[in-house]
């Protein structure tokens, strides 16, 4: 059986710093979540991010210890995996995300644009 092509992991702003603070075992969903997404699959906890149609912006949601963390992914942009947003959401109820949040998310996602921008110039 052939290993399936990796997608490069790329992550923009705190991101990484972000899920580093995150229970051990949400980093592990996490990071199998990635993993799946660099390899072309998906995370059953993943699902498509309200309010990113067409962008493939994607949330990974997991629970621990009565809290909800979420990692945001876009693999829309050539052959890379761009991590947007790694985050604890603090309500309890299911709230919208945060105004805060999702606009850091469409921040990140044009810097994300330009790197990829950038990437392809250089090939």
């Amino acid at each position: 059986m052939r290993k399936p092509k990796s997608k490069e992991l790329i992550w923009v702003g705190s991101s990484l710093e972000d899920l580093q603070t995150f229970p051990s075992k949400v980093r592990q969903v996490m990071g199998f979540a990635l993993y799946l997404a660099q390899t072309g699959e998906k995370h059953p906890n993943a699902k498509p991010m309200k309010g990113f149609h067409g962008a493939g912006v994607l949330e990974v949601v997991d629970s621990f210890e009565r809290n909800t963390y979420r990692t945001v992914y876009t693999v829309k942009l050539g052959d890379e995996v761009y991590v947007l947003h790694a985050f604890q959401k603090k309500a309890t109820k299911k709230i919208a995300t945060p105004k805060h949040d999702l606009d850091l998310i469409r921040q990140r996602y044009e810097q994300a644009r330009k790197i990829h921008g950038q990437c392809v110039k250089r090939r």
